[in-house]
């Protein structure tokens, strides 16, 4: 800046700092600025309640089960959890990706590129379910008979015709596909219900069990998910234990091979990142897991969706970071540094909002007339002959009481002429060093005077 300019700018601070309308106008700006920022930063630290909207699809499937009892845990972290039915995972995502809800329980596997979606979490494999009547022992017999892949809008329908197309089947060519849900199934007639279901779930399946056990379907084995896993990277090796869903007759009659595809949990990009962590916390706490009678492993929590990360699942994984690391240490110092500035910066603010007052140069020259004053005294006291040292004393207690007062008020004073204070100082140290010869020469007078 130029010495020009320089010169303009104090010129013109000093006559803002001068009108004590401009200065509390000021201070009022600056005092509502920084009660603005105390008060958000003791909003953000108040509980705060939560209210989100949740999907797992079909009512009758698992996933439904599994938000469900999160939606009954979740609550004790403050958050209330709306469960909207849907009719497959590819409807939950548009809902998601369009704000009309705000998470949802959805299987890999699928390629739907939507910017509003973030990935939260990721829970387990769920397990493919061939079912399929009991004449039906291999893929191959699948040819010329009925399937039903669930509603057309479900992941479940993607997976199932890529699993078929590997096994070289064609839709509208090797076999029918049908679109039923899973409470169509429950409630059609026997002779009705398609040759094939395909299920997508945990184990075990309440569709399988309907089916093994009141309408006599059978597993069919799926042997070759290693080599699909060449081709699609969403595929996991999954198996159904002998047993699971029959004793009598066994079904499966043994362990049998089949895909696992992961179970994701995804929430709207602007849902509050606090509420999914509280979200998190209760997922992967020892209720839902007592109750789910699974565990959701936290390591895997970040096994890729296809979508970018949520906030609040970042900030779940950081939680056992250690509270001093070096970087926190190394942000502190900052913090240290930038307070002490500020707290300077306010006391600077705070003596110019108080602005020049005029009255202390004026009261300082009154001081100066006061010690002019004693001085005088002081000289009368000197000419006369009568004078004793309690007199002088009596000046110098009058001088020490004036010094003291003028020390005391010159730390929060404000001059337009500096030199006041200096001549002030040297007119007390005068008329002291005076008081000092008057009584040397009364003192000489009494001895004489005695001799």
């Amino acid at each position: 800046m130029s010495a020009h300019g320089e010169k303009l700018l104090n010129k013109y601070l000093e006559t803002l700092q001068q009108s004590k309308t401009a200065r509390t106008v000021i201070a009022a700006m600056m005092g509502l600025a920084m009660l603005g920022v105390a008060a958000y930063f003791i909003y953000d630290l108040l509980p705060r309640q939560y209210q989100l909207t949740i999907t797992g699809g079909d009512i009758l499937g698992n996933r439904h089960f599994v938000a469900k009892v999160l939606q009954e845990e979740v609550v004790h972290d403050g958050v209330s959890l709306r469960i909207v039915p849907s009719h497959g995972t590819l409807e939950a995502l548009e809902a998601v990706d369009s704000g009309t809800l705000d998470l949802a329980l959805i299987q890999g596997g699928l390629d739907a590129n939507l910017p509003n979606i973030r990935h939260v979490a990721t829970l387990a494999p769920e397990t493919l379910h061939f079912l399929v009547r009991s004449d039906i022992r291999t893929v191959g017999d699948l040819k010329g008979r009925t399937i039903n892949l669930g509603g057309k809008s479900g992941g479940t329908r993607v997976v199932g015709k890529q699993l078929l197309g590997f096994s070289g089947l064609e839709e509208g060519v090797d076999y029918v596909e049908t679109n039923f849900s899973i409470e169509d199934i429950v409630s059609m007639r026997a002779e009705r219900l398609p040759d094939a279901v395909v299920n997508l779930s945990f184990l075990p399946a309440y569709i399988a069990d309907f089916l093994v056990k009141e309408r006599g379907y059978r597993l069919l084995e799926i042997p070759f998910p290693s080599s699909l896993a060449l081709r699609a990277g969403w595929v996991a090796d999954g198996r159904i234990l002998a047993y699971t869903y029959s004793i009598t007759p066994p079904v499966p009659e043994r362990d049998v091979k089949t895909v696992g595809v992961n179970l994701h949990l995804v929430a709207n990009s602007k849902v509050d990142a606090k509420a999914v962590f509280k979200v998190l916390e209760s997922l992967y706490g020892p209720k839902v897991e007592s109750r789910l009678r699974m565990r959701f492993d936290e390591r895997n929590v970040t096994i890729p969706s296809g979508y970018q990360l949520s906030e609040g699942t970042m900030a779940f994984l950081d939680r056992g970071k250690p509270l001093f690391s070096a970087k926190m240490l190394d942000a502190f110092k900052s913090i240290f540094g930038l307070v002490m500035t500020g707290l300077s910066g306010f006391i600077v603010m705070l003596r110019w909002f108080k602005g020049q007052q005029s009255t202390d140069d004026k009261t300082f020259k009154g001081y100066v007339k006061l010690v002019a004053q004693i001085e005088r005294e002081a000289r009368e006291l000197d000419a006369r002959t009568n004078a004793t040292r309690a007199d002088v004393q009596a000046l110098e207690g009058r001088l020490s009481a004036l010094k003291e007062k003028t020390l005391m008020e010159y730390t929060t004073g404000m001059f337009k002429d500096a030199t006041v204070v200096e001549k002030l100082m040297v007119g007390i140290a005068d008329t002291r060093s005076y008081l000092l010869a008057v009584a040397g020469r009364i003192d000489s007078r009494v001895t004489v005077s005695v001799g």
